[in-house]
């Protein structure tokens, strides 16, 4: 039996010291125990279906692909690059968990952050060098354009258009899906486009992000922080587009407020405008058009799991 001491985590350097890595990568251990980035997790083995790539590349794009997806998530928020998220948003729990910074400081986490990116291009290097290293930095690129329009809208309360905010949603969530495939395809005989497929699919699980975000089920800490962070979101820009001399719903935007029963009050005004019916219908277009592709494909029960449970828990959310 292996010594379970000199087992190196995955998200460790190839060449680097492991004793100095497991100190500067604390904060990566403890975002990948205690954060559930579903679906995520699944997105290698929902496309794999299709691609059958071989088993050793298999697990090294999904390591790569976990590594990038955390180094974010400890970025945005202080949300992989879905948790940079975290450090600019100045969110303080994710999915019920502290988050990375507040736990252990905004400079070790960028630290991490930036040197888990580092080892993921390092572990790119060994699979297809130039090729591949090409596609994460085009992917990353999208991230941190979706993001920053994301951020720009929401500090300078500009409220974009619906066009504008599906191509930024893309971007936001799509640039990790894009990338598994992407980088797959280069590994596979399967021939089909499924681009268009995960274009649609990010699409759908932003809004349905945004719109799960005033769920009364959720605790009370985490509860509508989209309004705490005064981030233009699907509903919102649905309200403020249709109802343009609307004083309210910006002016709590403006005041990046924690109460509960101010967020909740907003929230009555977006039901008023039908915000949330134009989301649900929204919703169920895009479900519709994915699980037409994926018949058109060929079916894939492990992408239309995906889909049963975000539809569940959709139909569980209060509003």
């Amino acid at each position: 039996m292996a010594d379970m001491k000199k087992i190196i985590p995955f998200y460790h350097s190839l060449r680097g010291n492991t004793e100095e890595d497991k100190i500067l990568l604390e904060p990566v251990k403890y975002i990948l125990q205690c954060n559930d980035i579903f679906p995520y997790k699944k997105i290698p083995s929902i496309f794999n279906y299709w691609f059958k790539i071989s088993p050793d590349k298999f697990q090294l794009i999904d390591e790569i692909m976990q590594m990038v997806n955390t180094a974010s998530i400890i970025f945005i928020k202080f949300l992989f690059l879905d948790r940079f998220d975290d450090i600019q948003d100045e969110a303080v729990m994710r999915k019920g968990f502290p988050v990375t910074h507040s736990v252990y400081g905004l400079h070790n986490s960028i630290n991490a952050a930036n040197y888990l990116e580092l080892i993921a291009c390092e572990k790119l290097t060994n699979l297809h060098p130039m090729v591949i290293i090409k596609i994460l930095i085009e992917q990353l690129m999208e991230f941190y354009k979706g993001q920053g329009m994301d951020i720009y809208w929401k500090e300078n309360f500009i409220c974009p258009t619906e066009k504008d905010y599906n191509i930024v949603a893309i971007r936001k969530s799509g640039w990790l899906i894009m990338m598994v495939i992407k980088l797959m395809k280069l590994f596979s005989t399967y021939e089909e486009d499924v681009l268009p497929l995960a274009s649609t699919l990010a699409l759908y699980h932003q809004i349905y992000d945004d719109y799960c975000n005033y769920d009364k089920n959720t605790d009370e800490n985490s509860y509508c922080d989209d309004l705490t962070e005064g981030k233009m979101s699907f509903l919102i820009i649905h309200a403020l587009r249709n109802n343009p001399h609307d004083e309210e719903i910006i002016n709590i935007l403006k005041q990046r407020s924690k109460n509960i029963k101010v967020k909740r009050y907003c929230a009555e005004v977006l039901e008023s405008y039908g915000s949330f019916k134009y989301a649900r219908d929204v919703l169920d277009e895009l479900e519709k058009k994915i699980r037409t592709d994926v018949d058109r494909l060929g079916g894939n029960p492990l992408l239309i799991k995906i889909l049963d449970y975000f539809k569940n828990k959709m139909l569980k959310t209060r509003i």
